[in-house]
């Protein structure tokens, strides 16, 4: 069954939104893809949680998202559709990562796929 397995959090300053959830939560931030993009490990790995990351807010609009790991982005793409949601942002390649895409559901949350895959190109 696909779970939840990350989260991003936009900012509009990442480096003050990192020092707030690392002041009060003792959340740890390294940066990545040579962007305004920052993983947050949010705790140890055998604890109940996932980690996420913050980022430069795009537009004025973006909410926190989710992203479900699934098995397969395409086949998951077809049945968001199937299921009355849409896919809103294509699915895109993370080098040596996986593979991500971004979808609204029938009340307009927005949320992502993603694909583990080393491969991916």
């Amino acid at each position: 069954m696909p779970r939840v397995v990350h989260f991003e959090i936009p900012a509009e300053d990442p480096k003050r939104a990192t020092a707030f959830y690392e002041s009060v939560f003792g959340w740890k931030f390294s940066a990545f893809g040579g962007q305004d993009y920052w993983l947050a490990k949010t705790g140890d790995t055998g604890e109940p949680g996932i980690d996420g990351a913050i980022m430069k807010r795009n537009d004025p609009k973006q909410p926190v998202t989710n992203s479900i790991s699934v098995p397969s982005l395409d086949e998951y793409a077809k049945k968001v559709e199937a299921a009355g949601g849409k896919m809103v942002v294509p699915k895109q390649a993370i080098p040596a990562a996986g593979y991500y895409a971004y979808f609204t559901d029938p009340e307009g949350n927005i949320q992502g796929l993603w694909e583990n895959n080393a491969e991916a190109k």
